[in-house]
């Protein structure tokens, strides 16, 4: 069942504090890496515990992974050209002039630094580029896709929150993940980012209470299932998209003042 391009767009656009100047067309999109003043913390995990697979059909897909465990896929569609637009010098010459809102990761109130672009009264605006994305070929029965995109710093995340199955794909960069199934809470402060969680807390579980966890490389699609706890942290400054299912669960969680929050970035 392929997704149909719908006129609802989830915007994430978080901010950067990356000097003014011209970029090469080159393998990370002109997209500044890590330098010597990057966070030492920022780094992939000793062992990926979420499957790849590159060979999925829909049907195995929907009897192994969508309402049971997150899957990274590989080599499901061919997303160069939306790559080639996502470089840093076409989306300032496209996009350089927009005028963006900007709020929290989560919708709670969390003490954090980081901010985003997020909304869907800009699609009209956003489409030349959106128009050329193709979003994996999985839908699941009774969801509505709806898209997010952001670009991060290293360093940058969404600390753990919970909703709706997705999927989320790295276009430059690198973006560590971080998953619980629902019935396992995970230890966390939600004041905290998810670098601070990694630093002070991650070293002290045991690995019977760590998360599933996989740094998600470019042109890989993480797909998380329903209710998945999940928290994320950009290595690289880092452009990605998330197609969000949602779902009539996702409106009853939000509804739900000690549940997790809703998130729009970073799958979020």
């Amino acid at each position: 069942m392929a997704l149909e391009a719908r006129p609802l767009l989830w915007l994430a656009l978080w901010t950067l504090a990356v000097p003014a100047r011209s970029f090469g067309k080159d393998a990370d999109g002109g997209w500044r890496r890590p330098g010597p003043g990057a966070p030492a913390a920022v780094t992939e995990e000793e062992h990926c515990t979420v499957e790849r697979r590159a060979d999925l059909s829909y049907a195995e897909f929907v009897q192994r992974y969508a309402f049971s465990r997150p899957v990274i896929l590989q080599g499901l569609t061919d997303n160069s050209r939306f790559r080639d637009l996502c470089t840093r010098q076409r989306l300032l010459a496209s996009f350089g002039d927009s005028v963006v809102r900007l709020s929290t990761a989560n919708t709670y109130s969390y003490q954090k630094d980081t901010l985003y672009f997020f909304g869907d009264n800009n699609f009209t605006e956003w489409a030349s580029l959106f128009r050329h994305y193709s979003p994996p070929p999985f839908s699941l029965l009774g969801t509505t896709p709806a898209y997010s995109f952001g670009i991060a710093g290293a360093g940058s995340g969404v600390p753990f929150h919970w909703h709706g199955p997705g999927f989320s794909e790295v276009i430059y960069g690198r973006k560590r993940w971080f998953l619980y199934p629902p019935e396992k809470t995970p230890e966390f402060h939600p004041n905290k980012t998810t670098l601070a969680w990694l630093r002070d807390t991650y070293p002290a579980l045991t690995p019977s209470a760590r998360p599933l966890e996989c740094t998600i490389q470019a042109g890989e699609v993480l797909y998380f299932p329903d209710r998945w706890w999940h928290a994320t942290l950009n290595l690289d400054t880092s452009v990605f998209i998330s197609t969000f299912l949602g779902t009539e669960v996702v409106a009853a969680a939000s509804a739900q003042p000690t549940s997790a929050p809703l998130s729009g970035p970073g799958g979020g």
